[in-house]
């Protein structure tokens, strides 16, 4: 095996340092070398990029611009879009207008994903009281959540441009809803590192059956390298496919071969500084480690009979609890982001599953008691104060039943709406007890404290001890942000 690897490698030297590879392929480069030079390139080693400087391990942990609160994010999202108006957007108002036609200045110069013609106002399907010091409004769908609301910072107006879901979750993971863009969990490993040189800076975990509509994109690194993008973990089965050694390889021969690749990498890397390179050696490396390390993080049995009835957990089973609990054990090890999805949460009423009145309180019921047990796990571990913990969908739900092209559903559903819906955060600094923002007696227009899917992202940063405005990377002659030139931290909601 190594003298394979040693020949590929004396080959691949050969091709590089021919006279047909230099008029081939290295002349026409040579302008793009200059024009690069005088631009500052997109090398992540160039000295213009405006995050902290990297050694040759580009999980090395690395310092943010200022003191951060948060060490760690657990991002809980709610692939499909949840309805607010059944969860935390309480409005008597339009209890009182349910089942009455929507007045047409309500739709004038509105743009709806399926709602055609004049449809008829729904009313709340849950029954909501007032919880805790804070007073906050929760329904009965989330009766184990309406017990930590203390903990948590609303956020209710928030907005956003994209109203498919593929874009709009794009648009609230990368900041873009177009494709290429990096994920915010790649942009905090990029920034911070990770703290776990045994485990990935940055896990993601599903829920659900499916993956996001926008697809794996949503954890991605975009124009960063690749050893920032998410690696997906399965909370069944093998944590990580293909993490075994093959049969036949023990661990020691697997050790010297990963080593003789990784030598043949850093000479290529001495030769054309690609930090695509570095990204393959680190990968090969924490693959490694990840052998000894992963299946016990992973492991959930162990775990004491308490915790398993707090989260609800199914040791051996893929669920949104047993990933709740597998995202306290990974910040506790040092993992830098944690993402859940969970997906089916599209709420349209074509069928009993996807009706508000149905398939919504059976999706609250497997998110709640986790929701609420993970809130008090991190809470008695003392991790709560480092640890941003980050609820919501990709957009809102409107006060309007859907009929889809005109014609009434069979079931109690609701469009996708753009203009006005809920998000919290709590942890790491987060003001506890808090609201900010406010809708219209009918939950259909922000009228108080809009905020931005970039303002959220500027937030995140924020706790995380950086200055989204600084926080750049040089790519293809300019310098990217994940908040694009928009976006401001949240202020109303922090402590």
């Amino acid at each position: 095996m190594a003298e394979k690897i040693i020949q590929e490698a004396n080959d691949r030297a050969a091709r590089f340092f021919s006279r047909r590879h230099f008029l081939q392929d290295c002349v026409t480069g040579l302008g793009g070398t200059a024009l690069a030079s005088m631009l500052g390139g997109c090398n992540l080693f160039s000295g213009s990029s405006s995050a902290p400087t990297q050694s040759l391990n580009p999980l090395e942990p690395r310092a943010p611009h200022f003191p951060a609160r948060a060490k760690s994010v657990i991002y809980l999202h709610m692939a499909g879009a949840p309805s607010q108006l059944e969860m935390f957007d309480y409005k008597p108002e339009l209890e009182k207008l349910h089942n009455q036609l929507c007045p047409q200045s309500i739709l004038e110069g509105k743009k709806f994903a399926f709602i055609r013609g004049v449809p008829r106002m729904l009313g709340p399907q849950a029954v909501f009281k007032q919880h805790g010091e804070s007073r906050a409004w929760v329904s009965d769908f989330m009766p184990h959540l309406a017990e930590r609301v203390d903990d948590m910072s609303f956020l209710k107006a928030v907005q956003t441009d994209q109203f498919n879901h593929g874009p709009a979750q794009l648009f609230m993971h990368t900041g873009s809803a177009r494709l290429g863009r990096p994920s915010t969990g790649a942009w905090v490993t990029w920034g911070l590192g990770s703290e776990n040189s045994n485990l990935p800076g940055f896990v993601v975990l599903t829920s659900g059956g499916k993956t996001p509509d926008a697809g794996k994109s949503v954890w991605g690194s975009g124009f960063l390298p690749s050893v920032y993008q998410g690696v997906q973990c399965r909370s069944k089965g093998e944590p990580v496919l293909y993490l075994s050694d093959p049969e036949g390889m023990n661990r020691d021969l697997r050790y010297q071969g990963i080593q003789a690749i990784n030598e043949v990498n850093r000479l290529e890397y001495e030769t054309f500084q690609d930090p695509e390179i570095l990204s393959r050696i680190s990968q090969y490396e924490l693959a490694y480690k990840m052998q000894i390390s992963v299946p016990g993080v992973m492991d959930i049995k162990s775990e004491p009979e308490y915790i398993h009835e707090l989260y609800g957990t199914e040791p051996g089973k893929e669920s949104f609890a047993n990933n709740c609990l597998l995202a306290r054990k990974l910040v506790e090890k040092g993992v830098r982001f944690v993402q859940l999805f969970d997906w089916g949460w599209d709420a349209h009423g074509t069928d009993e599953s996807t009706a508000v009145n149905f398939g919504m309180r059976n999706k609250c019921r497997e998110i709640d008691k986790p929701i609420s047990a993970l809130l008090l796990d991190l809470k008695q571990r003392g991790l709560l104060d480092e640890t941003l913990v980050v609820w919501g969908g990709e957009f809102g739900r409107t006060p309007m039943q859907e009929n889809r092209e005109g014609k009434e559903m069979p079931y109690m559903g609701r469009d996708h709406h753009v203009e006005a819906f809920t998000m919290w955060m709590a942890g790491a600094g987060i003001k506890r007890g808090g609201s900010w923002g406010e809708t219209d007696e009918i939950g259909f227009s922000a009228v108080k404290g809009q905020v931005s899917v970039h303002d959220i992202h500027a937030t995140i940063l924020q706790q995380l001890g950086f200055d989204h405005e600084k926080m750049t990377y040089q790519f293809q002659g300019r310098p990217f942000r994940l908040t694009d030139v928009f976006g401001n931290p949240i202020n109303e909601i922090l402590g």
